[in-house]
């Protein structure tokens, strides 16, 4: 949004500067406005369902490396955490997938979640073949910041 500079004391006014004054207040109307696709809700077991401004939530997305050309057996499990860099309001809804990078060994490979907390996700892949293995969690977290 365009900055409108204050007029010097005593300038007139003319037709330029009050055509930015009405643009500028049209920008912060559309900003502003209560149109159902400018709202975010979410549904969580801690707090139901609410609805906010999508302005005011908070989507953090992240790959996490959890293997690089390691050996693995199958049934062996891998832990993996990713701490948010700023807390949640509560536990946000995250979901979490395998990323590949190629063998076959990574296609039979699941990602389970553990533990979400307003600040951290803790989860494990677990594998159901041997081979070396080169593996990540691509994992989104979406809620409301604590201070929002």
């Amino acid at each position: 949004m365009a900055k409108i500079p204050s007029p010097q004391s005593g300038q007139p006014l003319d037709v330029q500067y009050i055509a930015q004054l009405a643009s500028a207040i049209n920008d912060v109307a559309k900003q502003i406005s209560p149109s159902n696709y400018k709202f975010f809700t979410i549904h969580t077991p801690a707090r139901g369902r609410e609805s906010i401004k999508n302005m005011e939530s908070r989507m953090v997305a992240a790959h996490i490396v959890v293997a690089s050309e390691k050996p693995v057996i199958s049934g062996e499990e891998i832990t993996f955490s990713y701490e948010f860099d700023t807390d949640f309001s509560y536990p946000p809804i995250v979901t979490a997938t395998i990323f590949n990078s190629g063998s076959s060994v990574g296609n039979a490979a699941s990602v389970v979640i553990k533990t979400v907390t307003t600040s951290k996700i803790d989860g494990v892949v677990k594998f159901a073949t041997n081979g070396n293995v080169s593996v990540g969690v691509n994992m989104i977290a979406v809620g409301i910041p604590a201070n929002g």
